[in-house]
């Protein structure tokens, strides 16, 4: 797998990428109701194309088909959004993309779904430990929060 930080962010990658996050949250989102997922997916792209730092990951060099299999958004250290295929789930996908986004992009804060334990027994996992808690999401749906820091 090729991991590439990406600069040039056209409509066909963004449109690719949306379509890795939707598969991605259906399948670990369950909390989300389908109005839900659909209403935040009319954000996803901007979110995407404006992320200050962007890792797409797709299959190696010799695959013919180069979709995105996974990917990353940071800003300022901070992991905004972190999303892999349900199909290469737990084959070191997000590992790889969460190392990669420690040692080269600085990544040492995020934000999770509490009820998404799956993620956050991966983070955890990464060293990432919970320093606080909100009862709702940041536009404020009934979606609480856990804010990790990556332990040192």
């Amino acid at each position: 797998m090729i991991l590439q930080d990406t600069e040039h962010r056209d409509t066909a990658l963004v449109s690719a990428l949306v379509a890795v996050w939707e598969r991605s949250v259906r399948a670990t989102h369950t909390f989300l109701t389908d109005d839900e997922i659909n209403r935040i997916k009319q954000y996803a792209p901007q979110a995407i194309a404006e992320v200050p730092e962007l890792v797409v990951m797709r299959p190696d060099g010799d695959s013919s088909d180069q979709t995105p299999l996974a990917f990353m958004g940071v800003a300022d250290g901070r992991l905004e959004m972190l999303f892999v295929n349900p199909d290469h789930r737990e084959h070191g996908v997000g590992k790889q993309l969460l190392e990669h986004g420690i040692a080269h992009h600085n990544v040492s804060e995020l934000t999770v779904n509490e009820q998404n334990p799956q993620a956050i027994e991966f983070y955890q996992h990464m060293g990432f430990v919970t320093y606080r808690r909100t009862e709702q999401d940041e536009e404020g749906g009934p979606y609480p929060l856990l804010y990790m820091r990556l332990h040192q």
